[in-house]
C-alpha cells in the first residue's frame, strides 16, 4: 500500500512538473500569423519573436507561396522585412531569403534576426534595394499589431 502511494506520488509530482515546464517554455514565445496580401494572395505565413538569454528578440519568418518579387506590378529587386517597434520606429530586419523547392514551384521565405527592440507589427515590402532606411510604399505581407 505505501509503494502505490508512493509511486502515485511520484507519478504526479514528475506530472505536474512536466505540465508547468511546457507552459513556461511555450509561453516564452509568440507566433503571429501574416494577414492575407492583395499583392500576393496565395502567400501564407508566420512571425515566431521569442525572448533570448540576453533579453533580445528573436525573430524568425516563414512565408509559403510566395511569388517572386521580379513578376510583381512594377517589379522589385528584393522583398524586405520590417518591423515597427513601441518606442524606436520602423526598422529595417533585412532581405527574406526566397528559394524555391525541388519537388514544388511554389517560392518559400524565411529570415531570422534579433534585435534589442520590442517589436509590435512586422511587415514585408517590395523593394528596389534591400539595404534602404525607410520602407516604400509597397507593402506584401502584414500582420496585425500584437
Amino acid at each position: 500500500m505505501k509503494t502505490s502511494t508512493y509511486i502515485r506520488f511520484n507519478f504526479n509530482l514528475l506530472l505536474t512538473t512536466f505540465l508547468l515546464l511546457s507552459f513556461s517554455l511555450s509561453s516564452c514565445s509568440k507566433k503571429v500569423r501574416f494577414d492575407t496580401s492583395q499583392v500576393v494572395p496565395a502567400a501564407q505565413g508566420y512571425v515566431k519573436i521569442s525572448r533570448d538569454d540576453n533579453k533580445n528578440y528573436a525573430i524568425q519568418i516563414e512565408i509559403k507561396n510566395l511569388a517572386e518579387s521580379t513578376r510583381l506590378h512594377p517589379p522589385k529587386a528584393a522583398y524586405v522585412v520590417w518591423m515597427e517597434t513601441t518606442d524606436n520606429g520602423t526598422k529595417n530586419l533585412g532581405n527574406l531569403k526566397s528559394s524555391s523547392g525541388f519537388f514544388t514551384s511554389g517560392l518559400t521565405g524565411t529570415l531570422e534576426a534579433v534585435t534589442p527592440f520590442k517589436p509590435k507589427r512586422v511587415f514585408i515590402t517590395a523593394e528596389d534595394r534591400s539595404n534602404i532606411n525607410y520602407p516604400g510604399t509597397q507593402a506584401v505581407l502584414s500582420t496585425k499589431t500584437f
